[in-house]
């Protein structure tokens, strides 16, 4: 067992979630691909301590995160029990449900059934009595949102979770969320949706006239973003062609044709505008997404402590300049980059 950092939480600032008590660090480690069997146990606990000597205090699950699903929050469970036992009241831990898990009909969606079991199976298997947040992880069409929220309600009300949340739901949706977990007197404290110099949907208005930001903004719903890099895009990765230990090149959520020679330009001169800043794509892209007050914090999926400290070092850089911000929002085109959208709520 390793000790944290006596300093650990100098480093980092910290930002409250929308208007909770909750506060979390403004760069957050997330585990979806980074953290399954693939990766050795050594590597995992070595990436997860340094996160937290360097002042990150919030860590980003879900029941089908890996691979395979399950594998990342029986690997963090396991740092949790050998090393941070101690200080799991320092951290925010979350999880979510919504995708597939187990076979058959109840493996996935936003029935009652599936989420609280779900939960309960993520609670084992992080050895944890409760989490800080947990989310449902798509709008289900095939089940009504009462339910859906009404689970989410039980699941704070019985102690299994601190806070609720939802993930990838669309203004309208996200509207409607509130209005029923308002009814069940739920607060909705969070919403994590995907976010991108490349990805802007969400500050984009739908068929209600208003964007996720608006709604969020008017609720004191905090956003606590993920693919803040585009899966890598927004990074030197594909700079000279597909690595073969690339995304793109295994063939999972990166689709290739996000290397479009659009999306390639677009890339290309925000890297000028990164360098003029003193700061790499990657680094730049993170800071951008942090700039509006009601993003809570940005979740990055480092696979090394070297990128992890390069991602870091994004909040070292000064405030954009209202001309850097011109040049940005010219150069970054939509990438049609959210694979999201059609499968949880495209309206």
């Amino acid at each position: 067992m390793r000790s944290p950092a006596d300093d650990r939480h100098a480093p980092l600032p910290c930002r409250r979630v929308g208007r909770s008590g909750l506060s979390v660090s403004a760069l957050s480690l997330g585990l979806w691909q980074n953290f399954g069997d693939g990766t050795p146990a050594a590597d995992q606990r070595g990436l997860v301590l340094h996160a937290l000597d360097a002042g990150v205090v919030h860590f980003d699950l879900a029941n089908n995160y890996g691979p395979p699903p399950g594998s990342a929050e029986t690997g963090f469970g396991r740092i949790l029990r050998t090393d941070l036992a101690r200080h799991r009241h320092e951290l925010s831990i979350s999880t979510k449900a919504g995708y597939r898990q187990w076979p058959g009909p109840r493996g996935e969606g936003g029935s009652r059934g599936y989420l609280l079991a779900s939960l309960d199976q993520s609670l084992r298997r992080l050895g944890v009595d409760e989490v800080d947040i947990f989310y449902s992880h798509r709008f289900d069409p095939t089940t009504p949102l009462e339910e859906t929220i009404g689970a989410l309600a039980t699941a704070v009300s019985s102690g299994r979770a601190l806070y609720a949340g939802i993930s990838s739901y669309s203004a309208t949706r996200t509207q409607e969320a509130l209005t029923v977990a308002a009814s069940m007197g739920l607060p909705l404290t969070v919403h994590q949706p995907s976010y991108s110099l490349l990805n802007r949907w969400i500050e984009e208005p739908d068929a209600s006239g208003r964007s996720l930001l608006d709604v969020a903004g008017e609720s004191g719903t905090g956003l606590v973003t993920f693919s803040p890099l585009a899966q890598g895009l927004l990074t030197d990765r594909y700079r000279d062609g597909v690595p073969e230990s690339s995304r793109a090149a295994r063939g999972t959520s990166f689709q290739r044709e996000y290397l479009s020679e659009a999306n390639l330009a677009s890339v290309d001169r925000l890297r000028t505008v990164a360098q003029q800043r003193g700061q790499t794509l990657a680094q730049m892209a993170l800071a951008w997404c942090l700039r509006d007050d009601r993003v809570s914090a940005v979740l990055v999926g480092a696979r090394t402590t070297q990128q992890l400290d390069e991602n870091l070092a994004a909040l070292d850089a000064p405030g954009f300049t209202a001309d850097e911000l011109a040049s940005i929002d010219e150069a970054a085109v939509d990438g049609d980059l959210n694979l999201w959208a059609s499968r949880s709520s495209a309206l």
